[in-house]
């Protein structure tokens, strides 16, 4: 991992003397201030106090709202606020928060994200179970900007506990948000922080990959962790533009010298169908709004990952739906301006 650690920022320990919680939630966070107030209200229901859990919202120099004002109203000093004196990027973001965490364990918890009752006391029973393990994670919710939730993610097993062959599900596709999965500083310490590479996604998938390579990871059944998908978000710009799906390519390709030698040309394959599957329906996603410019771009990364027979097929079927709604919206639109003229 010579070559990936040049890519990634060295996290250094924490200085000796320094008061050492339990816990640091570090809440990253970029014009996303209606959403906090509900994201700290989150993890303050579940405060353990001060000695035990650090709470600090890092702040990647916001222009739109004044996320420290949420901080001083809604928690007064409990809460540290630290704000980058320019825009760094999300990347670099995440970066300060590793830095700046003191705790043992690290919850890397977006500013529009939330926790749900009993994620803390039951990720951490991860750890004290089973030493050995790097990270806890718990399934998911998917919940939009409103706040409704939309799906709960797929249950890799029936019970909690230490996951088998994980690396090899993991490196096929995302599997984990990062708000439901807790790593020990140290860990980050070992592997170093993310990779620089990425410009809109995959950067966190591929720490999970880096980190399921090196160390056993451990599971919770219970979905106590909320992603909020946002349609103006970085995330959400990057479905448009493709970029996303982009990132997850350059992903595959780093991620291959984590694997077993004699399994990396089969997985590799396998993430690349999988991902193009994902764009076919992020393209289906977007046709539905009628942002045809989104759809057709993840038509051609879903092409790009893979021209199978099957994909291809898939291809035609969507691209013949987009184009027959196409003429459907032109014949309607030629109705209201002539014919009922």
């Amino acid at each position: 991992m010579s070559e990936q650690k040049f890519y990634c920022s060295v996290i250094t320990p924490v200085p000796e003397n320094t008061p050492r919680p339990l816990w640091s939630v570090m809440i990253p966070t970029y014009n996303c201030a209606d959403y906090l107030r509900e994201t700290l209200a989150s993890v303050l229901a579940q405060d353990p106090g001060l000695e035990v859990m650090q709470i600090e919202v890092v702040d990647d120099h916001s222009t739109k709202d004044n996320p420290e004002a949420i901080v001083r109203e809604l928690a007064g000093d409990r809460v540290n606020f630290y704000r980058q004196p320019e825009n760094v990027g999300y990347i670099r973001n995440f970066e300060t928060c590793l830095h700046r965490s003191r705790g043992k364990l690290i919850h890397l918890l977006h500013g529009d994200d939330c926790v749900r009752d009993g994620f803390y006391r039951k990720l951490q029973r991860g750890f004290d179970e089973n030493p050995s393990v790097a990270a806890a994670f718990c399934r998911h919710i998917h919940m939009d900007e409103q706040g409704h939730w939309s799906y709960i993610s797929h249950l890799e097993k029936h019970e909690s506990g230490i996951l088998n062959n994980w690396l090899e599900l993991i490196a096929q596709g995302q599997r984990i948000q990062t708000p439901s999965i807790v790593v020990r500083r140290d860990v980050y310490e070992e592997l170093g922080g993310f990779d620089h590479r990425f410009s809109c996604w995959g950067e966190d998938w591929e720490m999970w990959v880096r980190i399921a390579a090196r160390y056993p990871m451990w599971y919770e059944v219970e979905p106590l962790a909320l992603y909020r998908q946002r349609s103006t978000s970085l995330s959400g710009n990057s479905m448009r533009t493709g970029k996303n799906i982009q990132d997850f390519r350059k992903g595959i390709e780093i991620v291959r010298e984590y694997l077993p030698k004699e399994r990396v040309n089969l997985l590799t394959q396998n993430t690349l169908r999988n991902y193009a599957f994902c764009a076919l329906g992020f393209a289906h996603q977007l046709s539905e709004k009628n942002d045809i410019y989104g759809a057709m771009n993840q038509i051609r990364e879903a092409l790009l990952c893979r021209s199978s027979f099957q994909i291809i097929l898939l291809v035609l079927k969507l691209s013949t739906k987009i184009i027959y709604r196409q003429i459907i919206q032109k014949v309607h639109m030629f109705y209201v301006s002539y014919v009922r003229a």
